[in-house]
């Protein structure tokens, strides 16, 4: 019987724990989406304890203890950060057989070497030894990328943002190089006729730009999207539902935005339009400049209205969501192929029931001469897990051409997540490794090691090309 989180965790065969140990387990980590905050790393102010380099702004975690029964005020509440441990403590015993486990104690001992698993009869300990070392230089947010040889992070920026913290790391790089990535889902929230002028109102003032009608508004949007490629970034990022790519007119658009510029309430169908041509113009933004655009969709957020007016969103009351893709991403990146503008191109779903649509949707729209311009991402969030992990990489397997996959992301907003790239690699080692062992691929050792160095690291260095 193997030992729990052993030098051969979820290596169950000698080829895998070759191909780890010898090929994946020492590369650097490259990063290309997370929700890491640019202050922290700017500033690279130490944690005062455990909780809140660990449990402040995890989701993850406070869905599992309401789960488990725990009180609000100890998840985003104003409870002692040590009694929040206690009821993390208290929870983790739990979490088995949900990645949780996983994560919690591949983090202590990966950060702080402490192998001791985390319950009520160990907390205190733990407790006492974390934060004990979080306090010192090499524990601030730049210390511990470099415990885990991060290369690059690329953050979650939206347009407005000044980038403050992004010019004050450039050129300052000590560890790790961190990048801003364009996330303009505000731009779509035409649902919410309040929430869309101040934003609009918000850009005129950061690009010092008259909006009246839809031109000035792609005007003062593009002004920011320079500003942002001076700033170091190639990415942008979307949180859909669902691609939007309903037929509309020029006419249609003004008239559109100027109904909700006067605070008038838009119909569906006016929405659809709409949030279509925005997310088309944007894609042209990014094709001119040579970024890569991301897409995230499939989520059902603030489902719980009464902690959404409470608490606000991402604060883990969301769900997957059981929306219908396949037609309207085939219009979108078709129309967008057609006019010879198509971005490099991820995609990520978080039902996986889309499996097999996003795979084979990816390989309807690949054109050379770069391989894999087209990419259905990695396992995403309530997918991001050991079966979902090999579900995707099966699935990227048998209908695409694994070897061109850009591989893993922390998606996290938390300093300690790292070891999710460690857990996805000895997951692809294994996979692997047991293919060759039943025969079913060759033992070619360094056809395989170099499969997955360029999953775990090769492949997101020449596509983003940071």
């Amino acid at each position: 019987m193997k030992k729990f989180l052993d030098e051969n965790f979820l290596l169950e065969c000698r080829t895998a724990e070759f191909l780890y140990h010898e090929y994946a387990e020492k590369l650097p980590i490259i990063d290309y989406h997370c929700h890491l905050s640019p202050k922290q790393l700017a500033l690279n102010e130490g944690f005062e304890n455990i909780t809140r380099a660990w449990l402040y702004g995890d989701h993850y975690k406070w869905r599992a203890m309401r789960i488990h029964g725990v009180d609000e005020q100890f998840c985003t509440g104003n409870a002692p950060d040590r009694e929040k441990f206690e009821k993390w403590a208290e929870t983790v015993p739990f979490t088995l057989r949900n990645p949780l486990y996983h994560w919690t104690h591949l983090e202590l001992q990966r950060y702080f070497d402490i192998t001791e698993l985390l319950h009520p009869g160990t907390s205190d300990v733990i407790y006492e030894k974390s934060s004990a070392l979080l306090i010192r230089d090499d524990y601030r947010p730049q210390g511990l990328l470099k415990k885990m040889n991060v290369e690059v992070v690329c953050t979650t920026d939206d347009p407005a943002d000044s980038l403050e913290f992004h010019r004050k790391l450039r050129g300052n790089y000590t560890v790790s190089k961190v990048l801003p990535t364009w996330r303009p889902d505000k731009l779509l929230s035409v649902h919410n006729p309040v929430i869309f002028n101040e934003y609009v109102n918000t850009l005129e003032k950061i690009s010092n730009k008259s909006i009246g009608n839809y031109t000035q508004l792609l005007d003062a949007i593009l002004l920011r999207h320079d500003f942002f490629h001076q700033n170091g970034c190639r990415l942008s990022d979307h949180g859909l539902e669902h691609f939007y790519a309903e037929d509309y007119t020029d006419a249609d658009i003004n008239l559109i935005f100027n109904y909700i510029r006067n605070g008038k309430q838009l119909t569906n169908d006016q929405i659809v339009k709409f949030r279509s041509a925005v997310l088309y113009d944007l894609a042209i933004m990014d094709h001119q400049k040579g970024w890569t655009q991301q897409f995230h969709i499939g989520a059902m957020r603030n489902n719980n209205l009464r902690m959404f007016e409470t608490n606000g969103p991402d604060i883990g009351f969301d769900s997957i969501g059981d929306y219908t893709v396949a037609e309207n991403m085939a219009r979108f990146l078709g129309r967008l192929d057609r006019e010879r503008k198509l971005a490099k191109t991820i995609v990520y779903n978080l039902n996986p029931a889309d499996n097999e649509v996003l795979a084979t949707m990816a390989g309807n729209f690949q054109d050379g001469p770069f391989p894999g311009k087209i990419q259905w991402g990695s396992a995403w969030w309530f997918l991001d897990q050991k079966d979902g992990i090999e579900k995707q990489l099966n699935a990227v397997s048998n209908l695409a051409l694994l070897r061109h996959f850009v591989g893993m992301l922390t998606d996290s907003r938390s300093f300690l997540s790292f070891p999710r790239h460690e857990y996805f690699r000895r997951i692809l080692c294994n996979l692997i490794g047991n293919d060759v062992e039943k025969g079913e691929i060759p033992d070619e050792k360094e056809m395989l090691g170099n499969l997955v160095q360029d999953i775990c690291y090769n492949n997101a260095k020449n596509f983003f090309r940071f």
